[in-house]
């Protein structure tokens, strides 16, 4: 049957596990891009126990898909999140950890700043990342590319500014051009509010300016749908993973 919630974030933790191990046994690294939003903090939290010792978190480089353009230290934080739930808890060095710079005065400076990171850390003109994780909004928004948004337009940056529909409006986001870099992406989808924009996703006909996940593709690899029962309803196969494109 369709999984639940927590048994798919147990699932999806054990192939992101995989997925980082396979990509340091071939390259001596790994490049994790890592989601804010509520849906991933189970899988974080088994990542930092569960997984612990099964990931060589020494060669993990480990950023960020958005994040609010609030402090650090602000409750809202995706970093904060990130760090709280896992990076705390497992040995992966300080150096490895970039989070978006929100210290700037000018969000576009801070935006530019963390796009130098990005190139920096792509060495050649394969994938810049290993893997990225994604949620799915109500709205079919995806990082901070949200519906509508002048994001959508952009071609060649890695990194932009983002206005979002709620607080904290002004957000970072990576493109979908950036995200096309990846050489797997995860998109991570559970409960029943979620089961609508699935069905808009999937669909394959909507325009990306209305449902800016349906623009999100790899150039490299795939990209994977895991998803629970509430969010699947009969739009999955009966092992939670929707599969890959």
């Amino acid at each position: 049957m369709v999984v639940d919630a927590g048994d798919l974030s147990l699932r999806v933790a054990e192939a992101v596990a995989a997925t980082i191990d396979r990509a340091v046994r071939m390259a001596g690294k790994c490049s994790l891009v890592l989601s804010g939003g509520s849906t991933p903090r189970t899988l974080y939290s088994l990542l930092a126990s569960r997984f612990r010792e099964q990931i060589p978190w020494a060669s993990v480089q480990v950023f960020w898909g958005d994040e609010r353009y609030v402090p650090a230290e602000d409750s809202r934080s995706n970093y904060r999140m990130a760090r709280e739930l896992l990076l705390d808890r497992v040995p992966c060095p300080v150096t490895n950890i970039h989070p978006i710079p929100t210290h700037f005065s000018s969000v576009d400076d801070a935006a530019r700043d963390y796009e130098r990171t990005l190139r920096g850390d792509a060495m050649d003109d394969g994938p810049a990342f290993d893997l990225v994780l994604l949620g799915l909004g109500e709205d079919c928004h995806t990082a901070s590319l949200f519906p509508g948004s002048l994001a959508l337009f952009e071609t060649t940056r890695w990194v932009v500014p983002a206005l979002a529909p709620e607080d904290p409006k002004s957000r970072l986001t990576l493109t979908l051009p950036a995200l096309a870099r990846a050489s797997a992406i995860y998109f991570i989808v559970a409960g029943a509010g979620k089961s609508e924009a699935l069905q808009r996703v999937l669909a394959g006909t909507v325009d990306t300016l209305v449902c800016p996940a349906a623009g999100v593709r790899s150039e490299h690899g795939t990209v994977t749908w895991w998803v629970d029962r509430e969010a699947a309803r009969t739009s999955v196969g009966e092992d939670g993973n929707r599969g890959e494109s």
